[in-house]
């Protein structure tokens, strides 16, 4: 039985563009011998990706994050989807492009989320808010992901 974990965040254009930091560590260590620094940077990331709360780049690696970054879990793909809608409806007037504020747009991108996660994949929106913040929307498909899974699941 598949269930659902909504992820928020909104925050400073520029973190969100800290691409390094949105990127799991390689699945393999630097083999010995590599230079320290590099041995040092993949330390890091390895610390850092798993409580950074910026949003990662692949939708599912939103399950590794502390289980602090689950804004809500739903057991249905429509509820879930309903989530999404009140979040785009209440952040709405503060995306900067009208285009993204148009609510017949909305309307089919929270209509297509449900289909998605119905299926059982993810759902990922992004949009930029008044100068010069990014809201990063997710819907996680959790036991198992589809695109990941061996990912654990956060919350049962």
């Amino acid at each position: 039985m598949h269930h659902h974990h909504g992820y928020l965040w909104v925050g400073p254009r520029e973190r969100f563009d800290q691409e390094a930091l949105r990127r799991p560590p390689h699945p393999e260590p630097p083999p010995p011998g590599s230079k320290p620094e590099l041995i040092q940077r993949y330390r890091e990331v390895a610390a850092e990706f798993p409580l950074s709360d910026l949003p990662p780049l692949e939708t599912a690696y939103w399950l590794i994050k502390p289980c602090a970054s689950v804004r809500g879990t739903w057991d249905e793909a429509k509820r879930a989807a309903g989530w999404v809608d009140e979040r785009l409806t209440e952040l709405a007037p503060r995306f900067a492009s009208e285009h993204d504020r148009d609510t017949t747009r909305l309307a089919r991108l929270v209509s297509a989320a449900a289909e998605r996660l119905h299926s059982g994949a993810d759902v990922s929106y992004g949009f930029y808010l008044e100068r010069p913040s990014y809201l990063s929307l997710a819907v996680v498909t959790c036991s198992p992901n589809r695109s990941m899974p061996a990912l654990p699941c956060p919350v049962a």
